[in-house]
């Protein structure tokens, strides 16, 4: 019987300590922590410092967002609203982006490594699609939004936005993270710098060596 107690002790012990090393609180443990760049006045949370609760004002969580100018060669522009444009989101894990669209504009295939994201078309028409991850074959989810459409965007996963009206078209997107990050598959893999050698990408790719050389010496426009 004193056997079977120390057995139970132990194993309630020892499962006490793996929720102390494995859990952590999955929500802000006070209202709001307002982001700071000043080191000597603030307290480091979760990639950003956080001011006095107390000095925290309405300014802290407020942002106007401009019709995003569509005028370049994606004929898209992402506006960001993120914890760099609101201090306020810091801890809160979530923020979302404005994208408007020239008629023909594309938001090209691009990732979230640590977000998903949710779209809703405001305006126009917006054919949409992500692929999934090569354990599942890359599969393409695809299909054509109107206005009032939701859809959604796994973290992660290659997506784009491409507007196949013949007007202007608008959207906004909600992003399960304060700073999702994103990364523009085109420029990430031609036009970085330094340039990635062309022996990877004709290997990868499976293209002439000259075909490389064009893609990696082309402007790749930053729509956000």
């Amino acid at each position: 019987m004193k056997g079977s107690v120390v057995v139970c002790s132990l194993v309630a012990f020892l499962a006490l300590a793996f929720s102390f090393a494995s859990a952590y609180d999955p929500s802000p443990l006070q209202d709001f922590c307002v982001a700071i760049n000043d080191t000597k006045n603030g307290v480091f949370v979760n990639g950003k410092f956080c001011k006095d609760p107390k000095l925290a004002k309405a300014e802290d969580f407020f942002f106007h967002v401009n019709p995003g100018n569509t005028a370049n060669p994606l004929g898209s522009k992402v506006t960001p609203v993120t914890v760099n444009e609101i201090l306020g989101l810091n801890t809160l894990g979530i923020s979302l982006a404005r994208i408007d669209f020239a008629a023909g504009g594309l938001n090209p295939p691009h990732t979230h490594p640590r977000g998903t994201e949710i779209l809703i078309v405001i305006e126009g028409e917006l054919m949409v699609g992500f692929v999934s991850s090569n354990q599942d074959n890359n599969r393409l989810f695809t299909k054509v939004l109107n206005k009032g459409d939701v859809f959604v965007f796994p973290i992660g996963l290659i997506h784009f936005q491409l507007n196949v009206g013949h007007q202007n078209a608008l959207a906004i997107a909600g992003l399960s993270s304060q700073n999702p990050g994103v990364i523009t598959i085109a420029n990430a893999v031609f036009g970085s710098t330094p340039p990635i050698s062309p022996e990877v990408l004709t290997k990868a790719f499976k293209v002439d060596k000259n075909i490389i050389t064009y893609l990696q010496k082309q402007f790749w426009y930053n729509n956000s």
